[in-house]
C-alpha cells in the first residue's frame, strides 16, 4: 500500500511559496526590470536597421524569448538556491526527517520553482505589453510551453542543487550552461538566419524549442516543428523526473 503524505508536500511547497514571497523585490520585480533594460537596450541599439524578423516587428519578435527567458531562470534560481542552501545551512536534514517521499519532495519544491517562474512571466508580460503590442496567437499552447519550459528548469535547479557542494558550483552551472543555453536558443534572433550548421546544432538545444513555442503562441511564428517541440519538452520533464527521483531516493551527495 503507498502512503502519501500530502500535509508534508503542502508544507514544504508553501515554504518554497514564502520564501520568494518574502522577497519579492529580489525575486519578482527585478527580473522584469531587467527583461525591460535588455529590450530598451536592443531596441536603441538596433534603431531602425531591422524593422522585421520573418514578417514580425522587431520588438515583437523578441518580447516573447524575454518573457519566457526572465521565468525560466527565476524557476531555476527558486529551485537550486534552496536546495543548495539547505546543504550549505545545514538545515537539508529538515527534508530527509519527515516521512516524505523523494517524489513529493520533489513535487513539492518544483512546484515552488514553476509558481514564481510563471508569477514572473505573466508580470514582465504585463510590463512589457506597455512598450510593445502583445496578443496571444494560441493561449493553450502559450500556457503549455510556460508551465513545461518552467518546470524543466525546476527540476534543473533541483539537479544542480544535488550536485553543487557550494553556492560558488551552482554560480559555475549557471554561467557556464544555464545562461549560455539560454541565450543561444533564439531569444533575441531567429535560427533561421544562421548558416545550415549552426541551424541543426540549435535544434539539439532544449531551450530553443521552449522559447521558439512560446514565440508561436504570441506570434503565430515558429522557426522549428511543433510536434518536435511537444515532444521535447515532455520527454526532457519526465527524463529529468526520473533522473534526480532515484538522487533524492538514494540521498546521491545529501545523506553522506
Amino acid at each position: 500500500m503507498i502512503s502519501s503524505n500530502y500535509y508534508g508536500t503542502w508544507n514544504l511547497f508553501k515554504k518554497e511559496t514564502l520564501r520568494f514571497l518574502k522577497v519579492y523585490h529580489q525575486t519578482l520585480l527585478s527580473p522584469v526590470i531587467n527583461a525591460l533594460l535588455l529590450l530598451a537596450i536592443f531596441s536603441l541599439a538596433m534603431g531602425n536597421r531591422f524593422h522585421n524578423i520573418n514578417d514580425i516587428p522587431f520588438k515583437e519578435f523578441m518580447a516573447p524569448g524575454l518573457i519566457m527567458m526572465v521565468a525560466m531562470q527565476n524557476a531555476f534560481a527558486n529551485s537550486s538556491s534552496s536546495f543548495v542552501m539547505g546543504k550549505v545551512l545545514g538545515h537539508i536534514i529538515d527534508y530527509l526527517i519527515p516521512p516524505i517521499s523523494s517524489n513529493e519532495m520533489l513535487l513539492a519544491m518544483v512546484s515552488g520553482a514553476i509558481l514564481r517562474g510563471i508569477l514572473v512571466g505573466v508580470i514582465t508580460f504585463f510590463a512589457i505589453s506597455f512598450f510593445v503590442p502583445l496578443s496571444f496567437h494560441s493561449f493553450f499552447y502559450g500556457l503549455f510551453c510556460m508551465f513545461f519550459a518552467t518546470m524543466f528548469l525546476g527540476l534543473l535547479g533541483m539537479l544542480c542543487g544535488i550536485i553543487s557542494d557550494s553556492f560558488d558550483h551552482m554560480s559555475a552551472i549557471t554561467s557556464y550552461l544555464i545562461t549560455p543555453l539560454t541565450f543561444l536558443s533564439g531569444t533575441f534572433y531567429s535560427t533561421t538566419n544562421l548558416p545550415p550548421f549552426w541551424q541543426e546544432v540549435a535544434h539539439f538545444n532544449p531551450f530553443f524549442y521552449m522559447i521558439d513555442g512560446f514565440r508561436y503562441a504570441l506570434t503565430g511564428h515558429m522557426d522549428g516543428n511543433m510536434n518536435i517541440a511537444i515532444t521535447t519538452m515532455i520527454l526532457c520533464n519526465v527524463v529529468l523526473w526520473i533522473a534526480i527521483s532515484m538522487m533524492l531516493k538514494r540521498g546521491y551527495k545529501i545523506k553522506n
